[in-house]
């Protein structure tokens, strides 16, 4: 009886058996089929890039942030996390110097005075500098009324000058690490509409900063105007007539500015810069991402 039991489960399990022994003979026969993604590529293209990089901001409000509502320091996390997720970094550690209202001239009073923020220049990878906003503005406070094209020549030769120590001073401390110059915008219209140059005059002043930036080694001016100037629907700056408080349809708005004050950009504008700016570093990554680039 016991082996008629035995010799009925053997007929039972012979096929599956059989079944099991042909696939896996196939799967060994078989070559296998390759990825339609090589995912190995990117294995590849990374082995000799570090795996964490020290990214150091230092200017004015925009480095700080001013107008972004998530309190996290405006387009600077967010380009640390882009970069980090582009090539695959364990980490960017970010050290950020903004000081809303910095000029050219107290940025680098910041720097000579404070031990701190030369090792952290010095250990950067990469820099990112906001700067010339506010030695503009100082220039327009100055007689608002009477100012022409013309009347920041001086001025602008002036900046020309303190941007090259401003570098140079950077460059004391890490001759190796890019750094990358962010232009001002022209938000300007809001507060001075009289001021039918104004577009010129900042146009004017970011070729003059380009222009210092260019003379350095592993600088890169980046341009901002038209990206927060035009808003973020590229619509030359002013989205629609709107009326303020009095019933004026007077009022202006910029979807890429802070409300608040008009002035600063918002959490949309920081991320035009953003994607300026990453844009950029991608564009010179051997100037900071391969092992030994800046050691």
């Amino acid at each position: 009886m016991r082996q008629l039991i035995h010799k009925k489960w053997v007929m039972l399990l012979l096929p599956f058996a059989t079944a099991l022994l042909t696939l896996l003979l196939l799967l060994l026969l078989i070559p296998k089929a390759q990825p339609y993604f090589n995912t190995q590529n990117v294995k590849d293209t990374n082995k000799n890039n570090k795996e964490l990089v020290k990214y150091v901001a230092i200017g004015d409000s925009l480095t700080e942030g001013v107008g972004d509502l998530t309190n996290s320091g405006g387009f600077i996390p967010i380009v640390a996390k882009d970069i980090q997720e582009k090539f695959q970094l364990n980490a960017v550690e970010i050290e950020n110097f903004g000081k809303n209202g910095d000029r050219s001239d107290q940025i680098l009073k910041r720097i000579k005075k404070s031990e701190d923020i030369q090792k952290q220049l010095g250990e950067a990878d990469m820099i990112t500098l906001t700067v010339g906003g506010n030695d503009l503005m100082k220039v327009i406070k100055g007689d608002v009324f009477k100012l022409t094209i013309d009347s920041f020549d001086k001025p602008l030769a002036s900046y020309q000058k303190q941007m090259t120590s401003l570098l140079d001073e950077i460059r004391k401390y890490n001759e190796e690490a890019p750094v990358y110059v962010l232009g001002i915008y022209n938000p300007f219209y809001l507060y001075f509409p009289e001021i039918t140059e104004m577009q010129q005059i900042v146009t004017n002043w970011n070729a003059g900063t380009e222009a210092v930036v260019d003379e350095q080694e592993k600088m890169y001016f980046i341009p901002i105007n038209d990206l927060l100037y035009k808003g973020v629907d590229g619509d030359v700056g002013i989205t629609g007539s709107e009326e303020d408080d009095t019933g004026s349809e007077d009022a202006v708005t910029n979807n890429a500015i802070y409300e608040e004050d008009h002035f600063h950009p918002n959490n949309l504008g920081y991320q035009l810069m953003a994607n300026a700016v990453r844009q950029k570093m991608i564009e010179t990554k051997d100037d900071w991402l391969k092992k030994g680039a800046n050691e």
